[in-house]
């Protein structure tokens, strides 16, 4: 089965996306990569775990902790979606996953359902 990996930040609409995204997929663990605000005002139909991080810390600190999140804890399939959040939120996660070596792939929410892209 697949494990969910999503950035749930900031970007008009976006959450929406996250949001459908998570309720359409058959997903074995759903986890978000959010700050505060995310954590307390997000409510999703399904469990999920809210990875949260300070977005304004500098790089090498925020892929830290992501990493700390996410180590251990994803299986050999992970959907990736960053439709949500910025420019150096991606970057972060890329670069945790990358370091963690987890295979990924890219996904997202289409009128024919979630594709991968």
């Amino acid at each position: 089965m697949t494990d969910l990996v999503a950035v749930l930040s900031t970007g008009k609409g976006t959450w929406g996306h996250v949001s459908r995204l998570i309720a359409e997929g058959d997903w074995d663990n759903i986890f978000l990569i959010t700050n505060e605000f995310g954590r307390e005002n997000y409510s999703g139909e399904k469990d999920a775990t809210m990875c949260v991080v300070n977005s304004r810390a500098p790089m090498d600190e925020l892929i830290a902790e992501i990493k700390e999140h996410l180590k251990g804890k994803l299986g050999d399939d992970v959907a990736l979606n960053i439709i949500s959040g910025s420019g150096k939120e991606h970057m972060a996660l890329l670069s945790a996953l990358i370091s963690l070596e987890v295979p990924f792939r890219m996904v997202a929410l289409t009128t024919e359902g979630i594709k991968e892209i």
